[in-house]
C-alpha cells in the first residue's frame, strides 16, 4: 500500500464498536465507481465482510455505507482479495500514482 495508507486485515466474532467507521459489504450494497470508492479513505474506514450467511440486518443498518463489490456471489476470500486490490487502487488514485486508468 502506499504511505499513508496502513491496512489491517482482522478476523473477529464480535464487531467492531465504532460505528462511524463501519462500511458493511453485501450483494445488495451501493455500487461505486473507483473514484468514489477513494473517496471512502478519506476517513478510518472498517470494512466488514460477512460469513456465508452474510451480516446480520443490524450491523447493515448501524453502517456507514452498505458496499456491494460485486453483485456476483463471491467466496469469503476472494472477496477479501478484491477489496484489497480496491483499497490499493483508490489510494494510488489518490497518491497520484499511475496505476489507476481514469
Amino acid at each position: 500500500m502506499p504511505r499513508g495508507y496502513e491496512v489491517e486485515r482482522m478476523t473477529v466474532k464480535k464487531i467492531p464498536s465504532r460505528r462511524e467507521a463501519w462500511i458493511a459489504l453485501d450483494e445488495r450494497g451501493k455500487d461505486l465507481t473507483t473514484v468514489q470508492f477513494a473517496a471512502l479513505l478519506g476517513k478510518d474506514a472498517s470494512f466488514i465482510i460477512g460469513g456465508a450467511d452474510g451480516l446480520p440486518d443490524d450491523v447493515k443498518r448501524d453502517a456507514r455505507l452498505v458496499l456491494r463489490l460485486s453483485s456476483l456471489t463471491l467466496p469469503h476470500a476472494l472477496a477479501q482479495v478484491v477489496l484489497l486490490e480496491q483499497i490499493y487502487r483508490a489510494a494510488t488514485l489518490l497518491t497520484g500514482h499511475p496505476y489507476h486508468r481514469a
